[in-house]
């Protein structure tokens, strides 16, 4: 009950820290997704959204939790709990059409781009000088598989006959399965799985993606993207590191047949402690910094017509697979690139493959 009590109340707040934040840390030329010019970034309709998001999001927060609390007190369920976190990112993403609706429809009655020149600026160095990919920080986590499977191979002989495969919110096993390779290894395939799909998309950060280049001031704004995008895939290998070091202590708990109600904790807790060290990191490091350079006086290409609602990106003329998140942190796919149908069903193939190995014993 603690732990459920704990981890819900800390999603929560990591969320909410989030949404709060984004408006400020994010491009000021794409303000809740919309595409302005760099002299509308500050204009009174974008400022008043900005205000009145902050004042929507933080008051949903507050009726998420009191929902969530008033339910749990009622039916004493801890399931119920993450419904606060579910709740919060409905209402999140509310407010966040709300703003992108109100200034989509300032900058259409203002004619914002009315006789400003539009260009698209590209980075031509990614062909004679590309950056090279951190190779390294992918060994913590092929050390944590490597260690899984020789500390599950020298327990497998005295491991229960009977496996718990699946705790609870409580740190009760609520199923068990016979011991076999497939049940005592599940998460070792897990492992792999995750491991293959994460090195895939930091893969694809760096050979299938598309920098936004700012064409006023292009040269900072192309040295800023490589730095993030570096950034971006070390931090998925470390989160990677981080999952497969949980698959590896809920192992443990499997082996040993260690009943705790903190069991839940081993798999949520590494992996929470890298999704906020990853958020802190790119928020620190999302936004381009003002090195001094001249502006050209050029501007964005107006594009919003790819962009749904201004979170969803859909150009087949792109031949990219991921493009910089217009709000948001990271990357997105482009659901024009047929590729993206083909990671979505590598997703869709690891979720069938862990229920097969977690639930069909």
């Amino acid at each position: 009950m603690i732990v459920a009590i704990v981890v819900s109340s800390a999603l929560s707040a990591l969320l909410l820290a989030i949404a709060l934040v984004l408006p400020s840390i994010n491009s000021p030329t794409v303000p809740f997704g919309v595409r302005v010019p760099a002299e509308r970034a500050e204009d009174p309709a974008v400022v008043r959204q900005t205000r009145i998001y902050r004042w929507r999001v933080l008051l949903s927060g507050i009726i998420a939790a009191v929902v969530g609390s008033a339910m749990y007190g009622v039916t004493g369920e801890t399931l119920l709990l993450p419904l606060a976190v579910v709740v919060l990112v409905g209402a999140w993403y509310g407010c966040f059409f709300l703003a992108n609706h109100e200034i989509r429809t300032a900058k259409a009655a203002g004619g914002w781009y009315k006789g400003v020149h539009q260009v698209i600026a590209v980075d031509t160095e990614l062909r004679t000088d590309p950056p090279r990919f951190p190779w390294l920080w992918l060994a913590p986590a092929l050390i944590v598989i490597v260690a899984t499977v020789v500390i599950g191979v020298i327990s497998y002989p005295s491991m229960p006959e009977v496996l718990a495969v699946h705790y609870g919110a409580k740190g009760m096993p609520n199923r068990l399965a016979a011991k076999s390779i497939g049940t005592a290894f599940s998460l070792v395939f897990v492992q792999i799985g995750v491991t293959a799909l994460l090195v895939g998309i930091a893969a694809a950060i760096f050979f299938r993606s598309r920098h936004d280049i700012d064409p006023g001031h292009p040269v900072g704004s192309a040295r800023w993207h490589r730095r993030y995008m570096l950034l971006g895939a070390k931090a998925l290998l470390g989160l990677l590191a981080m999952i497969d070091l949980a698959m590896l202590g809920s192992s443990l708990l499997m082996w040993t047949g260690t009943v705790t109600p903190w069991a839940p904790m081993v798999v949520v807790l590494p992996i929470l402690a890298a999704v906020a060290v990853a958020v802190v990191v790119l928020a620190r490091n999302n936004r381009e910094r003002d090195e001094g350079e001249a502006d050209t006086g050029l501007t964005h290409r107006e594009d919003d017509k790819f962009w749904r609602g201004g979170l969803i990106y859909i150009n087949r003329e792109d031949q990219a697979l991921m493009v910089p998140r217009r709000f948001g942190l990271g990357w997105t796919l482009n659901f024009g690139n047929p590729m993206a149908a083909m990671l979505l069903a590598g997703v869709v193939a690891l979720a069938g493959l862990v229920i097969t190995l977690r639930f069909g014993g």
